[in-house]
């Protein structure tokens, strides 16, 4: 079928068919034979957002961190994990559960204050309330720590703190419970539902205690023993409370160095920029670690520039090789040759999905030799280890990358920098920002007069009653001076919107000559040179001369004088017939064959 799950989008679908006809098929198209070629298997999915066809099947369109019902909406937030790092390098377990504690109400809050785009999302997101908690920054906590990203120590130390993510979570579900209800949907998933409670309480025993600090092992047993007392009694405020989104976006404006639960990408990383241009990214928790780990400060620097100019930690002085695992990334510098196998990746998810209600949305970095059954190696070896959802990229797949290990070639290679600077641009791309007028907006039209030829001058106001559009209007409607003058009045227009001041028009396009020119009778403008000439000299007039008015102050009240007599002057009877001068707008005389002024000394041409 073809149509829209939208009800409002699929009824105008219905009303568009019943007004159109069918094509008719051509009478020399026919079947002349069908024959069975076999069948293959494809994917019978539904993306009912962004596209209008419609089939049965899986809805897509969410991401791949949030599994739950269809028709269901996904109420994320995340946590800098390095928030929690106190100045010796401790994990601070309690104000971990407090922030956990926290959020989550948060989060049950905003389930009732929240909109939805249809009922049945919103029906399902009141029935079933699912929130989706989850943290950034495990990648740079681990390297603080001194643990490689890809080693036992470094997975049981992330899944002791995501049990105490989620079980704490569900803690305070079952104490909201307690107080306005479970969600509507537990009564008939009750027993199921404690089922998967005790099976995360269960996955506790799988981290092995001696290699996690003794408060984060207690803490994590303990909220998954109360999560469960405490819900068995009173039930739970939401069937989801946990997932790890790949906060991507978000991670840059928490100021973390890895997103989501991924290692970092690499030590020196460098961003595309959408307007051209890239950024140079430095991890900045390579030097903690390096203290974390015993080297001295001058021992530190000497490493950390050793970094920014190679772009990698191989070979750098004083660092012990054992060391090195400590600061693998997901893909393998441009001077080295170390980085994180895939089945590192795979592993380390595989030892938090026990904690995770949803599922994790994650990256798998492969370098650019993976072959087609290395891919799908990894995928069946994420199906063997339990995880829900995984995400494949090789390196080099695309022909652009957002983040990638080195310039690439025909860039400019990146200065270095100092040690330790967390990052240096090596193109810093200015977009000047448009100052829009609003929807509605004041204005004002002037008309003026040039020697006979009439037009109108309007210009929009901003609310502090300074130009930010011009109109002209000059003869007849698609004529040639008038496309001009609405090409002048478009481009003064974006100038004012994009921060040029009104002055440096004024300064540049006053005094402009030619015709037609004339007298005006505007008092402040008596006489244009020309329509550019005038147009902008009234604006400055207008709008610059009221502020240099205002910024003078008020004038002093003058007292009356009387004029002193003047002669008059003869009349000149050479002046008779004499045009005005085109530089002062004073009557010339004649000279010979030409005029001149006395005034200015201007010529009618004649030297």
């Amino acid at each position: 079928a073809v149509g829209f799950s939208t009800p409002r989008k699929n009824a105008a679908l219905e009303t568009l068919l019943e007004e159109t006809g069918r094509y008719r098929t051509k009478a020399g198209t026919r079947l002349v034979a069908r024959e069975n070629d076999g069948q293959e298997h494809v994917y019978n999915l539904t993306e009912p957002v962004h596209h209008s066809y419609i089939v049965d099947g899986v809805v897509v369109a969410n991401c791949s961190e949030y599994m739950h019902v269809d028709d269901s909406a996904c109420n994320l937030a995340s946590l800098n994990l390095m928030k929690f790092v106190g100045p010796d390098g401790t994990f601070d377990v309690e104000a971990f559960r407090h922030a956990v504690d926290t959020i989550i109400l948060a989060q049950e809050i905003i389930v009732d204050n929240a909109s939805y785009p249809t009922e049945k999302i919103a029906k399902n997101s009141h029935d079933f309330r699912p929130l989706g908690l989850g943290y950034a920054n495990l990648g740079a906590l681990l390297m603080s720590l001194g643990l490689p990203y890809d080693s036992d120590a470094g997975r049981d130390f992330a899944a002791a703190i995501t049990a105490i993510m989620c079980g704490q979570s569900y803690l305070t579900s079952a104490r909201i419970a307690s107080a306005v209800g479970p969600f509507p949907g537990y009564a008939e998933n009750e027993a199921s539902f404690l089922e998967v409670i005790r099976m995360h309480r269960n996955a506790v025993n799988s981290i092995d205690g001696k290699r996690v600090p003794a408060d984060m092992y207690n803490a994590a047993e303990e909220c998954w023993r109360l999560a469960y007392e405490v819900g068995s009694h009173n039930g739970y405020r939401n069937a989801q409370v946990t997932v790890i989104a790949p906060t991507g976006t978000i991670g840059f404006m928490m100021d973390c160095d890895t997103t989501g639960i991924e290692p970092d990408l690499a030590l020196v990383k460098y961003k595309k920029l959408v307007g051209g241009g890239v950024i140079k990214i430095v991890n900045n928790t390579v030097p903690q670690a390096l203290i974390k780990l015993g080297y001295t400060p001058d021992q530190t620097e000497a490493i950390v520039s050793h970094i920014d100019s190679t772009g990698t930690i191989e070979g750098a002085p004083h660092l012990k090789p054992e060391h090195l695992p400590v600061f693998d990334c997901s893909f393998r510098p441009q001077n080295g040759v170390r980085f994180i196998h895939h089945m590192g990746h795979i592993r380390m998810m595989a030892a938090v999905q026990p904690f995770i209600s949803g599922a994790i949305s994650k990256t798998i970095n492969m370098p650019e030799e993976s072959t087609a059954e290395d891919i799908m190696n990894a995928y069946v070896e994420s199906w063997k280890l339990g995880l829900k959802a995984v995400a494949i990229y090789r390196d080099g797949s695309k022909r652009v990358q957002p983040l990638s290990s080195g310039t690439g070639k025909g860039e400019k290679k990146v200065v270095p920098i100092a040690a330790a600077q967390p990052q240096t641009i090596e193109k810093i791309v200015y977009r000047p920002v448009r100052r829009k007028l609003p929807d509605e907006r004041q204005s004002l039209t002037h008309k003026f007069s040039i020697g006979g030829h009439e037009g109108y001058i309007t210009v929009g106001l901003y609310e502090d009653g300074t130009p930010g559009e011009v109109f002209i209007s000059m003869a007849k409607e698609g004529s040639t001076i008038s496309g001009l003058m609405d090409t002048l009045a478009t481009s003064i227009s974006y100038g004012l919107q994009y921060g040029v001041p009104l002055k440096f028009f004024v300064d540049k396009f006053s005094h402009v000559r030619f015709e037609p020119s004339g007298w005006t009778g505007n008092a402040q403008v008596p006489y244009a040179k020309s329509i550019i000439d005038y147009i902008f000299r009234w604006l400055g007039a207008r709008f610059l001369g009221i502020t240099e008015q205002n910024e003078a102050g008020e004038t002093p009240k003058l007292r009356p004088t009387e004029p002193e007599p003047q002669q008059a002057l003869p009349f000149d009877a050479s002046a008779g017939d004499a045009p005005l001068c085109s530089e002062c707008g004073s009557i010339m005389t004649r000279n010979g064959s030409c005029y001149k002024c006395e005034n200015c000394g201007g010529t009618s041409g004649c030297s």
